[in-house]
């Protein structure tokens, strides 16, 4: 039984929706239903048992903001559905500021709301309806720390595969760092690559990453896998001139060719030091090295930055891509991302992607490459062996899908 919290100033608009809800739960939904914020909340801080809450954002005395304000003080942890006539820009405001204090958006509906789109929320609902951890305070740890991690060989590389959207062949992976910390576990590099960039460790930190990377490609090419492998530049100490020669001299020793590595750069660090940037970047492209702009659309990077450096490749960050496929302005800036992509002749790679309609929409758009959940959540290196020809069945179906409702 899920039990559902209904929130706007029009008395006929909430008894509408709460017979569509309890149509649609066939008996499985509770519905409640209140006239303003107030009294919500009032609800909310009686019953613990709220499991999703829909609300109205144009409302007299607390409007929307406020009340996604007040769910924060009352850590609510349940679902959240948006409701408004006002424009999806608004809505996708509202629904950032929601996700920046932590709330869990399930959608975000105009009005008047549809079954269709009200029956994806509740599908949405059942899947993020399972009990989330605790939130805790992010781990802090010292560079001496980390310092003996990499002596000590606790970095571990996790993998995500990026795939073609014409034909879903697996075309590289992106090698991703953890530390599997002796006390704290498994580690995600937000932890701790930052930290190492300010006291001067991703230079090492990213050396052990490439060599155990190259070590995992190699394996793959030799077992007759054609893969590119993407990593991550190090910037700070690591980003220096003599930076090609190392990662040549790694190359080398794997005994990996060079034409299969992805050197990606994340956008917001391309205005730190352009001269020597134009320099290392240019140098890596002539030694075949494929360069790529990651998270496109986030950071400060201009049109002349992108004409100027070699990129072969723009990865498109996973803010305007998930949920695309629902809301028309992110649409419009994911066809415009790849349009400009193509007519500079750059491959696209979306990241994010989560679901088959994004998918869809992608392929259709032109998107040349996808990674996120859809495809694969990053793995070690020891499982991407056997996923592989999972995926390999799987890319049947969905090209096979993708014909038919294109009519063949």
């Amino acid at each position: 039984m899920m039990k559902i919290l209904l929130v706007d100033d029009d008395p006929v608009a909430l008894k509408v929706l709460s017979i569509q809800l309890r149509n649609l739960g066939t008996g499985e939904v509770e519905v409640v239903c209140r006239t303003g914020g107030q009294a919500a909340l009032e609800v909310l801080e009686q019953e613990q048992d709220i499991g999703l809450v829909f609300c109205d954002l144009q409302m007299p005395g607390m409007d929307g903001v406020e009340f996604v304000r007040h769910l924060v003080h009352l850590r609510y942890a349940g679902g959240l559905v948006l409701v408004s006539g006002e424009s999806s820009r608004t809505r996708q405001a509202v629904e950032q500021l929601a996700q920046a204090h932590g709330l869990q958006i399930v959608g975000t509906l105009g009005k008047p709301v549809t079954i269709e789109a009200l029956r994806r929320v509740l599908d949405e609902a059942v899947k993020a309806g399972r009990p989330r951890d605790p939130i805790l305070p992010a781990p802090s740890y010292a560079p001496d720390e980390l310092a003996v991690a990499i002596r000590q060989g606790q970095l571990r590389v996790h993998y995500q595969p990026k795939v073609s959207l014409a034909t879903g062949k697996v075309m590289g992976l992106e090698a991703l760092v953890r530390w599997q910390h002796p006390r704290d576990g498994l580690v995600m590099p937000d932890h701790f690559v930052p930290m190492s960039e300010k006291h001067g460790l991703v230079g090492t930190l990213g050396v052990e990453v490439v060599r155990e990377a190259l070590g995992d490609l190699r394996r793959w090419l030799e077992a007759g896998h054609e893969l590119d492998l993407a990593v991550n530049v190090p910037f700070g100490d690591g980003f220096s001139l003599d930076y090609p020669d190392v990662l040549v001299e790694q190359a080398r020793v794997a005994g990996v060719p060079l034409r299969h590595l992805v050197l990606e750069i994340t956008e917001s660090h391309l205005m730190d030091n352009p001269q020597v940037q134009l320099d290392v970047l240019t140098r890596l492209r002539l030694k075949q090295v494929k360069l790529s702009i990651d998270d496109f659309g986030t950071g400060y990077s201009s049109l002349a930055q992108l004409r100027d450096l070699p990129f072969d490749e723009l990865k498109i960050d996973r803010s305007f891509v998930h949920h695309a496929s629902r809301s028309p302005s992110l649409r419009v800036m994911l066809e415009s991302s790849i349009g400009m992509a193509r007519e500079l002749g750059l491959r696209t790679v979306a990241e994010g992607v989560e679901e088959r309609e994004d998918w869809d929409l992608l392929r259709s758009a032109g998107c040349d490459m996808v990674q996120g959940y859809f495809v694969a959540r990053p793995m070690p290196g020891h499982e991407v062996d056997g996923w592989l020809p999972e995926w390999g069945a799987r890319q049947a179906a969905l090209l096979a899908g993708a014909l038919h409702a294109g009519g063949g």
